[in-house]
């Protein structure tokens, strides 16, 4: 059985708007990051998607296992409402990095006092 799975996450890496794209064919991973730049529009996004997708350099493919969806509608809807909802940092790293610059400006912050 061919199945693919598409995914595309937009969100904030200061000073710019970023969109990682992730393909999932045949139980391999592959992804793609662009820049936005400014806060793109829903259309935007959707307009570059249809124009640009065939253009885009994915990274090499990686094994990966993927879980079968729920099927009940009601679950689907709040998981879309979680997900739409959360807007924090998405990865180890980033939280990390994210903590790091949190005290760093906690730092400048009592140092100028």
């Amino acid at each position: 059985m061919d199945e693919s799975i598409g995914k595309l996450t937009v969100y904030f890496d200061d000073p710019f708007w970023v969109g990682v794209f992730e393909c999932i064919e045949d139980g391999k991973l592959s992804v793609c990051k662009v820049t936005f730049g400014a806060e793109p529009k829903d259309y935007e996004v959707v307009e570059f998607v249809l124009k640009n997708y065939s253009q885009l350099k994915f990274s090499p493919s990686v094994d990966v296992t993927v879980k079968k969806e729920a099927t009940n509608p009601k679950r689907i809807q709040r998981e879309v409402r979680k997900q739409s909802a959360y807007s924090g940092v998405g990865t180890k790293s980033q939280q990390a990095l994210q903590l790091q610059r949190e005290e760093n400006r906690l730092m400048r912050k009592s140092i100028s006092k």
